[in-house]
């Protein structure tokens, strides 16, 4: 009996994570598809990722698999994607312009999604006592979710959103010069989050992770209950 209790617990939990995350990998994708057809690119559009429907862009291991383990391990951080949407940029029409507000749009989105969760938790005192906890935590996660992945996207290093508003807004030549930094993106992620998560802050004396996301993350938390009148 206490060990279904126990995972009747924790399934509880990962509900509270998970259906935020794929709320906000849904949403963000779909935004960069949308605007990306807006403004003349119709990619996405025709393979079906300009949807509000969480199975066009949800990637079963990166959405749910992914932070669904982070959680049962206990790791003290949560981490997942979706499907990237698929643009070509040169279809847009002004390329150079236009693919600085398709990558805004979906770190833009997260913002919108902060804010509502947060305006949301006006609603909790309303609701009855037994949901009411676990919609808290709901909207709780979706603020924190939401905050992490626009901070992070907007890291300039593509193929990040933010790489790609640099690439657009920096002069041509230096644009140039980190657009073919792309390739190795990842890996430099990759590298970012084993030095922050396999002991490099006791030996840096900081975490680079902490600093690169968990700062503005903080800050922009902060302006959000701010806005929302949540931070009294």
């Amino acid at each position: 009996m206490n060990a279904t209790a126990d995972w009747a617990g924790m399934l509880r939990e990962a509900t509270t994570w998970i259906l935020p995350v794929i709320f906000a990998v849904t949403l963000h994708e779909a935004a960069h598809g949308f605007v990306a057809h807006a403004l003349g690119d119709d990619t996405a559009w025709r393979a079906g990722r300009v949807s509000l429907n969480p199975l066009k862009h949800v990637d079963p291991f990166g959405t749910v698999l992914l932070p669904a383990l982070l959680i049962i391990m206990r790791t003290g951080f949560l981490f997942g994607y979706a499907k990237p949407v698929p643009v070509n940029f040169g279809r847009l029409n002004h390329p150079r312009r236009d693919m600085v507000f398709v990558a805004l749009a979906g770190p833009a989105t997260n913002v919108l999604l902060a804010i509502a969760s947060s305006l949301l938790f006006y609603a909790v005192d309303f609701t009855p006592p037994s949901f009411a906890d676990w919609l808290a935590r709901n909207l709780v996660n979706s603020l924190q979710i939401n905050v992490v992945l626009c901070v992070f996207n907007m890291l300039p290093l593509p193929p990040l959103d933010g790489g790609r508003v640099a690439v657009g807004i920096l002069p041509r030549f230096l644009g140039y010069k980190l657009a073919r930094v792309e390739p190795y993106g990842m890996l430099i992620l990759m590298l970012l989050f084993i030095l922050s998560y396999a002991g490099a802050s006791s030996l840096l004396g900081f975490s680079l992770l902490g600093v690169l996301i968990g700062v503005p993350a903080e800050a922009l938390i902060r302006f959000v209950l701010a806005i929302t009148g949540q931070g009294q």
